[in-house]
């Protein structure tokens, strides 16, 4: 049986290596959205370790709706992507600094 603690810090080396995944990788648009949904995975798995030792359905329940959100901030994110792509073809970050107005 995996305890609480083993899932605690499996969801903080998750979100270890995201907030790693953000400061180390600046130039790429994609790695970095990447690494902000495995951020909100890693908080997913406690939501789920603490429901489940609680023996309280709620943090499953909010689960469902954190995974909701973050399926449509990918699409947007993907889709703000392709756009940027399309029009400066490029995905650089520090290619992107001027809005077009």
């Amino acid at each position: 049986m995996i305890s609480l603690s083993e899932f605690l810090i499996f969801g903080g080396l998750l979100f270890s290596i995201s907030v790693a995944g953000i400061f180390l990788n600046r130039k790429n648009v994609l790695v970095l959205l990447m690494a902000i949904e495995l951020m909100l995975l890693a908080v997913n798995v406690n939501f789920v370790a603490f429901s489940h030792f609680s023996g309280d359905i709620d943090g499953q329940a909010f689960v469902f709706f954190v995974l909701t959100v973050a399926a449509a901030e990918a699409a947007v994110g993907l889709a703000i992507l392709v756009t940027l792509f399309r029009n400066r073809r490029t995905i650089n970050v520090e290619d992107l600094t001027e809005m077009k107005g």
